[in-house]
């Protein structure tokens, strides 16, 4: 990546960089672009396709509807009401 490319991405980022970092900047993009392409040169068309590399199992529990009704329960707990809404004290 030439220095022009890195001035406008810089600006387009709204990040000010001294004219050392330029040189240290370019060749990290380098780098990286080596990467990238090293990337797509390894075989992918058996594998399935992944959200993330590490997840064995579904971490979520299960939707499963309660007969509770936690509304009630908090309510009773509540030391002023009116209707069925908590009383608070003005705030201003």
């Amino acid at each position: 990546m030439d220095k022009s490319e890195l001035e406008l991405t810089a600006d387009l980022a709204h990040i000010d960089l001294k004219e050392a970092e330029y040189e240290t900047l370019g060749r990290a993009v380098e780098q990286m672009i080596e990467y990238f392409s090293r990337m797509n040169e390894v075989d992918v068309s058996g594998l399935e396709p992944t959200t993330h590399a590490l997840i064995l199992r579904n971490r979520l529990r299960p939707d499963v509807p309660a007969e509770d009704n936690l509304a009630d329960t908090l309510l009773e707990n509540a030391p002023e009401l009116e209707d069925r809404f908590i009383v608070i004290p003005n705030v201003l």
